[in-house]
């Protein structure tokens, strides 16, 4: 078996393995032969302490992913996110490598954000609106910053003081940045990452103006909710997969809709394979929502694997 720890999978994350790991995990997922399982979402002793665990399976390919949120971590030093894969050796049912990526599963979320970005975007889209100041939303920006000519950042979020420690790192990345409220990030953004815990819509749809992109990453669980349902029905839908994405992602807040016809949600992966269009327009407002693909962790983790080897570092 093998074991590739945190701090090898650390050292062989960056963007391009993230692109690769999303793009062959989203268009897998537009395609039959590719099965991926319901997501268990559950908690610890203490019920403010959680984990999921993700599971699919390609001709290939097969294992989950476990990723866990520890509430105290913070006060310890230590991040409140972790993340392992685990690959089958599908011939014998057994473990074949188990993968501690909790920073490469920043860089595989961040990608899939960036594919949307790159496909549904404007090609001119040079301001960037991040809700939420997470570690994750550093992620989500450098992403963007890699497809597009960002040129300016605003960032919204509750606490000021993560505001700024976020706004300071990407400064270095020699991009303006401004910490604002909600209405005045959306009047000028052209391009929308949300990446929260939220409960409850953001902010108003009146104020996104027309030909925003919005990529929505937070909303993975039931009762999750970043954006105002009126903006969902007025938007060209897409996200990493619809069926997923109407139980805990975004499109649960629009799921009678699409599930009745009156409005349409794509895969991104269709978009990818060029069997679907993407923006239609320049005016259009589009949205991705991901609630985060089990493909995507066995790629990541596959590519991880490989690397590793090829270095002689396993």
């Amino acid at each position: 078996m093998y074991y590739i720890p945190e701090a090898i999978s650390a050292q062989l994350a960056n963007h391009e393995l993230g692109m690769r790991a999303a793009e062959l995990a989203l268009i897998a997922a537009s395609q039959p032969g590719n099965i991926m399982f319901p997501v268990v979402i559950a908690h610890g002793t203490d019920p403010s302490n959680r984990f999921s665990v993700k599971s699919g399976t390609t001709p290939q390919l097969a294992g989950l992913k476990v990723g866990s949120y520890w509430t105290a971590n913070a006060a310890r030093g230590l991040p409140c996110h972790s993340s392992c894969i685990l690959l089958f050796d599908q011939s014998v049912g057994r473990i074949d490598t188990v993968i501690e990526a909790t920073k490469a599963n920043a860089f595989r979320t961040a990608a899939a954000n960036a594919l949307a970005v790159k496909h549904l975007a404007r090609a001119d889209a040079s301001r960037l609106a991040v809700f939420g100041a997470g570690n994750q939303a550093f992620y989500e920006a450098l992403a963007v910053l890699a497809v597009r000519p960002i040129k300016e950042v605003f960032i919204v979020n509750r606490t000021a003081e993560r505001a700024n420690e976020l706004a300071e790192k990407l400064r270095a990345q020699g991009v303006a940045v401004s910490v604002v409220g909600a209405e005045e990030a959306l009047k000028q953004a052209d391009v929308v990452v949300t990446v929260t815990g939220s409960r409850k819509p953001l902010f108003e749809a009146s104020w996104v103006k027309p030909g925003t992109h919005l990529s929505c990453m937070g909303t993975d669980a039931a009762g999750k909710q970043e954006l105002p349902p009126e903006l969902l029905t007025k938007a060209q839908l897409y996200c990493d997969w619809v069926d997923q994405s109407l139980r805990v992602g975004e499109f649960q807040h629009a799921a009678d809709a699409i599930r009745s016809g009156s409005h349409t949600a794509l895969n991104l992966g269709e978009v990818l394979s060029g069997a679907r269009p993407g923006r239609s327009d320049e005016r259009a407002i589009t949205i991705f929502d991901s609630s985060g693909l089990a493909l995507q962790d066995l790629y990541l983790g596959a590519l991880l694997k490989e690397e590793a080897l090829r270095q002689g570092l396993i």
